[in-house]
């Protein structure tokens, strides 16, 4: 049985960065269960790195973001980053 998933755009925050991109969920999952049962890294496709001035730092098709250093992250449709 393939459990199908679907991409949901995201804002990862860092002490640092400003990420966002695409986190594969699985179809009906909450983005909080997604995180609480995430390994120690979260893979983002489509990813664009800013830091907090804005200043863009990288653009990937992929990376990884290790776990322990998301502060904040939220659906990018419900998210408002001036």
């Amino acid at each position: 049985m393939t459990v199908r998933e679907d991409r949901t755009k995201v804002i990862i925050l860092t002490e640092h960065y400003r990420i966002a991109g695409e986190i594969a969920l699985a179809a009906g999952a909450r983005l909080t269960d997604y995180i609480v049962d995430a390994a120690q890294f979260i893979a983002v496709v489509n990813a664009q790195v800013t830091d907090h001035a804005g200043r863009e730092i990288m653009s990937s098709a992929f990376l990884n973001v290790h776990r322990e250093h998301v502060e904040v992250i939220a659906p990018a449709e419900l998210a408002r980053v001036p």
